[in-house]
């Protein structure tokens, strides 16, 4: 028997992970299935998360929309025991994310659909499981076939996480507590939690609600407890009231987390036990000075991004997230916008305990479809792009709410973007702004308008008779989020902001989000004065940064996008990937992260990065100053510049010095080229028109130094881990950085040569790349060239326990030896 008394934070294990022993087969065609469970004992074993379209080798007469992998049609199952008498307990599955139009069965009956490939789904199997030692057959059919159905690379199956949950007939339900933080202090804050609870077996029975909550060292500070009465068959939503003393508040530069423990006591004993993380943190909102965290004024430092990583697909390792948050995090990255959808709960996990403000977008497209292959609104229709509009009506509502409730305990999570550019599907948004008038020249990008907001509205107004009005449909989308929750601001993505205003579409939201159109800021502030206005997305470019800086009603820029991601290449094979700004596909820093970094930190910083003047968007002046060749130079290039210092003998080399420092000078082998302040830089970064030479080019300021050095051809291999010892939980990962050197040590980035991984040992090769968004090669494979003289392999662990070692080599050179402790 179970102590009524609470001493500790886990007492019952509901959740069991579901991620394993799967087997799974691709069909040849679209039919349904019929006759279910299948026979599967020739099909593939496989470990979820998994993705099957990164399986493929890319292909030029697919689609660049997604990245030139296909889609297709899967089949999964699971033969898996009856985790309890189901008279005793109820059993539950909760899919975190299947792409997509999922169907689901057990045992050959079927539970239901799910269309939304970024929403999460659970189901109720506790009658129709199995009893005794029989097996149960959970069957997942998921039609990717329209593979072109979006603007990103998506992905194919059960992709996330996949858990099995048991328990007690009085429970509280999947998502069934909600904690708000309503009144902070430095000395207290009150902390309301809201516990659904569902009486599924008793009769009229009494029981008591018990909530502990625990600080991060596993304290308990403080307690409450309510006696509750239900019915058979009832649902009660129970509130709760509690008072943590000296709170440690949740911030970007200090995550404190907290857990709230909810227990059922029924006839003194523990029957059921639900933790919710959260943290304490108030945030606020001012139409005219911006964005406040914990009542500091807070710029957001954000990027967008996708949800694949890169080699493997849109199945992403959670050491994988947290190796690409950890570098964005060093350039003072502080928010994430989860473009264009949901994210899995896994990765607000680890924004939660990382750092990151999320600004948690449900939706790219709503009542009406955007064309996937070339942006903006559909002209035609072809069955691989039919996409989520075809369901938006039945399920918009569902998709949006079963999200919000999954993660509205997410301290990280502290806004909600209902959608983006949604104005591309409604073409007259376009006639309503004026901006595509016949007298408008030089294209809409950053035009003030020549309409007044009356002239707009009279445009709107005229408007004939129409199907779906956007305005609407966004008041209905910001009503379900508020149903769900109240303490966080609505907003979306606007690309045609002005017209938004004049139609009512923005008066559906807290926190009217630009998709850039920086320009238009001033004017809209000007005819709408009692809106807020920021970035929601932003070009990588210094101005953009400036426009938060120089204007405090603007509080956020989100650039796109932070790292690489695959697909929204139509027609331009072989780039299978969009170049981001700071990171590329395979995690490595691009010259876009060096340009934040100097602007988002304060650590003192300083690299020198070169570029060739023949490909350079600068010239020479007759002084021989590096200046710009047009207005449009000053847009930071974000992957043109490299670290390097290997050029033909000769050639004049751009140098840049990228530095939050007021001054640099710029030595070659020894001999000074001359001082530059920052400040005469209008885009920060310093130049020098340099006459290439052999040896060290090194660049000075206070107290900090940065050098790059002439290597000669590859002579070695350079493998960096950053994990020796892995935990035998068939989840950890490893990455294996290798880089080509000289005979001196010195990094190699002009050269490439192919690399191979051999392995002993029970470990999973997840694949490799060298990030280069124009490469083809396959991802899953042991072998790869390098691009700027580097590559990637990812290795994760397996159940069993034991050392794995890696042989890395190239031909002509000594092979490197890496091993990994597998615990």
């Amino acid at each position: 028997m179970t102590s009524c008394k609470q001493n500790s934070m886990v007492s019952i294990q509901r959740e069991a992970d579901f991620n394993f022993d799967w087997k799974f087969t691709l069909l040849k065609d679209t039919t349904s299935l019929t006759k279910i469970p299948l026979p599967d004992a020739d099909w593939r074993d496989v470990r979820l998360p998994h993705d099957w379209s990164v399986e493929f080798s890319f292909d030029s007469n697919l689609e660049g929309c997604t990245g030139y992998l296909p889609g297709g049609v899967g089949v999964y199952q699971k033969h898996f025991k009856s985790p309890a008498n189901k008279k005793e307990k109820s059993t539950f599955v909760l899919f975190d994310g299947v792409y997509n139009n999922a169907k689901f069965w057990i045992n050959g009956q079927y539970l239901g659909f799910n269309p939304y490939g970024y929403s999460p789904r659970y189901f109720d199997v506790t009658p129709f499981l199995k009893e005794g030692n029989e097996d149960n057959v959970m069957t997942v059919y998921v039609d990717h076939s329209r593979y072109a159905d979006s603007r990103w690379y998506t992905g194919s199956g059960i992709y996330r996480n996949v858990k099995l949950i048991t328990v007690n007939k009085l429970h509280i339900p999947i998502w069934g507590t909600y904690i708000t933080t309503p009144e902070i202090s430095k000395e207290e804050a009150k902390i309301n939690l809201e516990a659904t609870v569902v009486n599924q077996g008793f009769e009229n029975t009494s029981f008591t609600l018990n909530t502990a909550i625990f600080d991060n060292s596993g304290k308990e500070v403080t307690t409450v407890s309510s006696a509750v009465i239900m019915t058979s068959g009832e649902e009660k939503k129970v509130d709760q009231v509690m008072t943590v003393s000296n709170p440690k508040l949740w911030d970007t530069d200090h995550p404190n987390m907290y857990k709230a423990v909810t227990t059922i006591i029924h006839n003194e004993n523990i029957v059921d036990e639900y933790i919710t993380p959260f943290g304490i943190r108030d945030l606020r909102f001012d139409k005219d000075t911006g964005f406040y965290l914990n009542g500091k004024s807070t710029y957001v430092k954000g990027v967008c991004l996708h949800h694949d990583a890169g080699l493997v697909g849109a199945a992403v390792p959670r050491g994988v997230w947290e190796r690409r948050l950890s570098i964005l995090k060093e350039a003072g990255v502080n928010a994430v916008r989860t473009s264009h959808n949901p994210f899995s709960e896994e990765f607000l996990d680890i924004c939660d305990e990382m750092g990151f403000l999320v600004q948690n977008e449900i939706f790219d497209e709503m009542d009406n479809p955007k064309d996937k292959q070339f942006n903006k609104n559909e002209t035609r229709e072809l069955y691989i792009t039919r996409g989520y509009t075809e369901h938006f009506q039945e399920w918009g509502e569902s998709d949006l709410k079963r999200t919000i409730m999954r993660d509205r305990n997410h301290p990280s999570v502290f806004q909600w973007s209902i959608g983006n550019e949604i104005e591309w599907t409604y073409p007259h948004y376009q006639h309503i702004s004026g901006l595509w008038d016949p007298e408008v020249k030089g294209g809409y990008w950053n035009k003030i308008p020549h309409l007044t907001p009356a002239e707009m509205k009279a445009r709107y107004n005229a408007l004939p008779e129409r199907k779906y009005v956007l305005a609407e449909t966004a008041h209905r989308l910001s009503k379900w989020v508020k149903e769900m929750d109240i303490t966080r601001p609505v907003t979306a993505n606007l690309i045609i902001p002005v017209a938004s205003c004049a139609s009512g579409y923005a008066d559906a939201l807290d926190v009217v989000g630009f998709s850039y159109q920086i320009k238009q800021y001033d004017w809209c502030k000007e005819h709408y004065p009692d809106m807020l206005f920021t970035g929601n997305e932003n070009s990588g470019y210094l101005s953009e940064w400036k426009s938060v800086t120089d204007n405090p009603m603007v509080f956020s820029m989100y650039m796109w996008t932070g790292i690489d991601y695959m697909g929204e290449s139509q027609d331009d094979w072989p780039q299978k990937a969009w170049p981001g700004d700071m990171l590329d596909l395979a995690g490595f820093e691009k010259a876009g992260y060096n340009h934040f970094k100097s602007i988002w930190t304060d650590e003192p910083f300083l690299k020198i990065q070169t570029h060739a003047l023949s490909e350079s968007p600068f010239k020479m002046d007759e002084d021989g100053n590096v200046v710009p060749a047009s207005r449009k130079a000053l847009n930071w290039n974000n992957f043109l510049s490299k670290e390097h210092w290997n050029y033909e003998a000769g050639e004049t080399v751009i140098v840049e010095v990228v530095s939050n420092l007021p001054e640099a000078e710029l030595f070659l082998n020894g001999k000074s080229l001359g001082s530059l302040k920052l400040a005469d830089y209008e885009d920060n970064i310093m130049r020098w028109a340099v006459p290439y030479e052999a040896g060290i080019l090194e660049a000075r300021a206070v107290n900090t130094q940065a050098k790059l050095q002439t290597a000669s051809s590859p002579a070695k291999i350079k493998v960096t881990v950053d994990k020796t010892q892995l935990a035998a939980n068939a989840y950890d990962v490893a990455h294996l950085v290798v880089q080509l050197i000289d005979k001196d040590g010195l990094p190699v980035k002009t050269t490439e040569q192919e690399i191979v991984f051999n392995i002993e040992g029970d470990v999973r090769l997840l694949g490799v790349d060298n990030g280069w968004n124009k490469s083809t090669q396959d991802f899953q494979t042991n072998k790869v060239l390098t691009h700027q003289g580097r590559c990637l392999a990812i290795v994760q662990a397996n159940k069993s326990a034991g050392n794995v070692n890696i042989k890395v080599s190239a031909e002509g050179m000594e092979p490197q030896m890496v091993t990994i402790a597998i615990q």
